[in-house]
């Protein structure tokens, strides 16, 4: 065979396990139908996290919350911005992706790949032939079936992105991830936004307190809120969208332009799975056990395409165990038990382990113990004390098994959460680690201390 591993698609699955396979030694090739890099760097996190920075930048101009400090904020000139933000992801694409394949030595060819008997790839007619392939194609904009919904025209949230002109008005269909930052980025940028999610609360699967704290956030930045009222019909009358709503919070919207940001499914159809002996599920994800092996044993999958948590660092730690386990019979598996995540809102949500309600179904009597930020020096001299640190601990012995934060930095802060469900600390120990003061991960060493003391009756500084 030519190849010791063919790989489908050259996101962040695909090019960890590249760089694992050659670090062996091992023959690659990869194929990819579209731009090298997949989501991240090209549609996904880069893009929307540059263009989050940006907006913020303009927000935090226009507020200026010092005493004796005054700015000014004009509007922005967004054909420079995109323009900027395209030559940002050009760069990464370049030295992060394209320099990366060459340096290591494998090559990426351009076509289309479709398994057939053997199994073997076949890529625009060309036949490729290894002793193992990975299935790593990622994930893509998901639409449901709304009525109207095709012929009235809606944005994904890869288009979105790609705007030439503002709108004055959009509605954001989801109150996840995606449509939390999307919905804030436009609303900073000056658009009247009205943010609709299906479910009684926005970041429906955080904890509840973090849902009502963002809410908060986004009202008092001008964003409408309307939760419980999923989207029922749309159509176009004339220039704009109108957007019926059902559910408790029933109503018609209208808008210059609709942006569904209601998640994402795998990129698995027109791969020929099926000829090979290769399963999907019910959303279309490759099937995979705890290995990352499919039914067919010389066949892996990686990344998004899995179903699994759509984190870009996910796909790389899988991307680097496929290969393990491909060509070194490893048998390792992933534990996510203590997976931190972040929504890059401002303030950001971040949260690993367990939500309150999670241990409960667990059997594991919690308690917890949720300390606003008018508590944390580094917010209150910040003069944003918007958020919160909650921490949910075991009520036997005190160990922490989820922390869940609304602050500025608590993708940073999350860090420190991740270490101390890792090392299996208690609230005990958390409160009595030593922490830099005037730093936002202060707030994890008030909220542990909140367990046995009233901390609003603290020094600044006390132990």
């Amino acid at each position: 065979m030519d190849h010791d591993l063919a790989i489908v698609g050259s996101g962040g699955a695909g090019f960890a396990a590249a760089i694992a396979a050659r670090t062996r030694g091992l023959r690659v090739v990869m194929v990819e139908r579209g731009t090298v890099g997949g989501t991240c760097v090209n549609v996904g996190c880069i893009p929307s996290k540059a263009l989050l920075a940006a907006a913020e930048a303009r927000h935090s101009a226009a507020e200026a919350p010092f005493p004796g400090i005054t700015t000014t904020a004009l509007p922005g000139d967004l054909t420079t911005l995109l323009a900027g933000k395209a030559s940002l992801v050009a760069g990464l694409r370049q030295e992060r992706y394209l320099d990366l394949a060459a340096d290591h030595g494998w090559a990426i060819l351009r076509g289309t790949a479709r398994f057939v008997p053997g199994p073997a790839l076949e890529v625009d007619g060309v036949r490729v032939e290894a002793r193992q392939y990975l299935v790593a194609t990622g994930a893509s904009p998901w639409i449901p079936s709304v009525p109207g919904l095709g012929a009235a025209g809606s944005l994904t949230s890869t288009q979105a992105l790609e705007l030439d002109q503002l709108p004055a008005t959009l509605v954001v269909a989801g109150g996840n991830a995606v449509g939390l930052e999307l919905g804030q980025l436009f609303a900073r940028l000056g658009v009247r936004v009205t943010l609709v999610e299906a479910l009684p609360r926005l970041a429906p699967s955080e904890e509840p307190e973090v849902s009502e704290a963002i809410e908060r956030v986004l009202v008092d930045e001008g964003v409408e809120v309307v939760t419980g009222a999923p989207v029922a019909e749309v159509h176009r009358r004339g220039p704009e969208t109108v957007v019926r709503l059902a559910g408790p919070g029933a109503r018609v919207l209208r808008a210059d332009a609709l942006l569904m940001a209601t998640g994402r499914r795998p990129n698995s159809t027109g791969l020929g799975l099926e000829v090979v002996g290769v399963d999907r599920g019910r959303l279309g994800e490759v099937c995979v056990d705890e290995h990352l092996q499919t039914g067919n044993p010389r066949i892996w999958a990686a990344g998004d395409v899995t179903g699994g948590p759509q984190f870009v660092y996910v796909a790389a730690a899988q991307g680097t165990l496929a290969v393990a386990n491909a060509f070194e019979s490893a048998g390792r598996a992933l534990d996510t038990r203590h997976l931190p995540r972040v929504t890059f809102t401002s303030p950001a949500i971040a949260a690993v382990g367990m939500t309150d309600a999670e241990a409960g179904a667990a059997g594991i009597a919690c308690t917890c113990r949720v300390l606003p930020l008018e508590h944390v020096p580094r917010a209150i001299v910040s003069r944003d004390t918007r958020g919160l640190v909650k921490i949910v601990a075991e009520r036997a012995g005190g160990r922490v098994l989820g922390v869940h934060l609304v602050a500025a930095n608590a993708g940073d802060v999350v860090l420190a959460a991740t270490y101390a469900l890792e090392a299996g600390m208690t609230v005990d120990q958390l409160a009595g680690t030593w922490c830099p003061y005037l730093t936002m991960a202060e707030g994890l060493k008030l909220a542990a201390q909140s367990f046995t003391r009233d901390v609003s009756k603290l020094s600044c500084c006390a132990a």
